[in-house]
């Protein structure tokens, strides 16, 4: 039986993640496609040229739309979960307090361990940290390898 390759644990530095087929391969095909559309016009100057450059454009688009509504769909699932988690391990002076939460600090705030949490959420509604300053915060972190 083959053995699992180790993936690194994540943290601040290196939580960002890329999802290949669309960095490497949706997004250098569409702008590629775009530019040489461009260069066809700018040759062959003809209706069709032009309808070609029109249509790479709209599936240039496209393809960031479609990221892009996968993405805010994430971020509405990660803030409902989190809202959740809170009204189970706040004490209920600060959750009575979740509606303050902002969108990008709920999804920030998933980095945190369950222990940690009512001190940085504490941390959060006092001080107005923003979601970089939270993510600095978080002493254990928590990893999220679900979010493509």
């Amino acid at each position: 039986m083959a053995e699992k390759p180790q993936i690194e644990a994540q943290n601040l530095a290196n939580h960002r993640r890329t999802d290949p087929p669309f960095h490497f391969f949706m997004v250098p095909v569409a702008i590629i496609s775009v530019i040489a559309a461009i260069v066809q016009l700018v040759r062959f100057p003809s209706l069709a040229s032009a309808w070609l450059l029109v249509v790479a454009i709209a599936a240039t688009v496209a393809v960031f739309k479609i990221r892009l509504y996968a993405l805010r769909v994430q971020d509405r699932v990660i803030r409902l979960e989190e809202r959740l988690r809170l009204l189970s391990v706040l004490p209920e002076r600060l959750r009575s307090r979740i509606g303050e939460l902002g969108g990008s600090q709920l999804i920030a705030l998933r980095f945190a361990s369950d222990a940690e949490l009512p001190g940085l959420v504490d941390q959060v509604l006092q001080k107005k940290l923003e979601r970089t300053e939270i993510k600095k915060a978080v002493e254990s972190w928590c990893a999220d390898y679900s979010r493509v």
